[in-house]
C-alpha cells in the first residue's frame, strides 16, 4: 500500500452551506480532501474527482492539508461576529451546528502531524459555535481538554462491522474496531455525547439482525448512547473502485451488488424497506428505544437520502444529535 502524500490546498474559505432541508446542520467543515482510511465503500471518494483525480486509490494516497483553514475560520467567525453587533451568542445561533468531517475523517493519520482540526476546534470553542465530530480514529481523545469545554452536540464514532474479515476488507487502513470502542467508552466516560454510526450497511455481508445488533450492543457498553443504521451508497463514480475491492473479497458477492445497485446509487425500496424493519430488531436486542422512520426513507432514490441522510432522531440524550453525516463538501 503506497505510503500518502501530503500536498499543500489553498482556501478561501473554511465553512460549507448545507442546503439540504434533511440535515439538522447548517455548515461542514473538512480540514482534509482526501482520507488516509481510503475505506473502499466511503462516497466522498468522488470530491476527489473535482480536484482531478479519479475516484480510486488516489483518495487515500494524495491527501490535500488546508493549512490556512484555522485562520481563514477565524476571519469567517470574526466578520460574523462584526455582523451581530459584538454579541457571540446572537453569532453562534444564527451559524447554528457546524458538522465537522463531511467528507474527510478529521482525525486521520495527516491529523496527528498538522494538527489543522485541532487549531479548527480551537477558534470554534473561542466564539461558541456548536459543532459534531464524526471519525473512525481514537485520535480524537487528543482533544479532550477542548471538547469539554466545547459547545458539543456529539462525536460520532462510525463502526459498521465487529467482523474482522469484513473490517480488514473494506476499510484496512482505518483503526481496529475494538480501537473505536475503547476510544468511546473513553469519550462516554469524559461525559461527553457519544453514539455509533453503523453505517455504511453492506448487503448481504453485515445487513443481518445478528450483525447489525453486535455493533450497537458493543457500542452501548461502551457508553454510546445512540446508534445510528445507513445503507451503502455507491454514487457512479465510486462504484468501480468498490467492486474492484468487492470482487477480490468477495467475488461470489459481485452479480448482486451489481443487481442491486444497477442504475441507482442505494438500494431499491424493497431492500430499504427490508433494513429499517431489521434495524428495529436489531434495536430491540441492544436494547435501544425504537426509531421512527421518516416517511420518505424506503424508496428507491429518495429525496433525503440523496445527500446521504434519513433525517435527523430524536435525540437519546442532552447534547446528542445522532445523524448521519454524508454530505460529499
Amino acid at each position: 500500500m503506497e505510503a500518502p502524500k501530503f500536498l499543500r490546498l489553498d482556501v478561501k474559505r473554511a465553512l460549507n452551506r448545507v442546503r439540504a432541508a434533511s440535515m439538522p446542520f447548517a455548515w461542514s467543515l473538512n480540514p482534509y480532501r482526501g482520507c488516509g482510511h481510503g475505506c473502499a465503500f466511503c462516497y466522498a471518494r468522488g470530491t476527489h474527482e473535482y480536484l482531478g483525480y479519479h475516484a480510486d486509490d488516489t483518495f487515500r494516497s494524495r491527501i490535500h492539508v488546508k493549512q490556512e483553514l484555522p485562520a481563514v475560520l477565524e476571519a469567517e467567525l470574526s466578520a460574523r461576529l462584526a455582523r451581530a453587533g459584538g454579541d457571540v451568542e446572537r453569532m453562534a445561533a444564527s451559524l447554528g451546528t457546524v458538522a465537522i468531517g463531511t467528507a474527510t475523517d478529521p482525525y486521520q493519520s495527516a491529523e496527528a502531524r498538522f494538527g489543522i482540526t485541532r487549531r479548527c476546534l480551537e477558534v470554534l470553542v473561542r466564539y461558541g459555535v456548536r459543532f459534531s465530530i464524526t471519525t473512525r480514529s481514537p485520535l480524537v481523545l487528543r482533544d479532550l481538554d477542548l471538547l469539554k469545554r466545547a459547545r458539543l452536540e456529539g462525536v460520532h464514532v462510525s463502526l459498521h462491522t465487529l467482523d474482522a474479515e469484513i473490517w480488514r476488507a473494506f476499510e484496512p487502513a482505518t483503526p481496529p474496531p475494538g480501537v473505536r470502542l475503547r476510544a468511546l467508552a473513553q469519550l462516554a466516560e469524559a461525559g461527553l455525547p457519544v453514539s455509533v454510526f453503523v453505517a455504511p450497511v453492506l448487503p448481504y455481508l453485515t445487513d443481518d439482525v445478528a450483525s447489525i445488533a453486535s455493533v450497537m450492543q458493543a457500542a452501548r457498553a461502551a457508553g454510546a448512547a445512540d446508534a445510528m443504521v445507513s445503507p451503502l451508497r455507491l454514487a457512479p463514480e465510486v462504484k468501480p473502485w468498490f467492486f474492484a475491492v468487492l470482487r477480490r473479497a468477495y467475488p461470489a458477492m459481485v452479480a448482486r451488488y451489481e443487481r442491486l445497485y444497477a442504475g441507482r446509487a442505494y438500494p431499491p425500496r424493497a431492500y430499504a424497506e427490508r433494513l429499517y424493519a431489521v434495524e428495529a430488531l436489531a434495536r430491540r436486542a441492544a436494547g435501544l428505544a425504537p426509531r421512527q422512520v421518516p416517511a420518505d426513507a424506503p424508496g428507491d432514490e429518495p429525496a433525503a437520502q440523496t445527500e446521504g441522510a434519513r433525517g435527523e432522531p430524536k435525540p437519546a440524550a442532552p447534547g446528542l444529535r445522532c445523524v448521519q453525516l454524508t454530505l460529499p463538501l
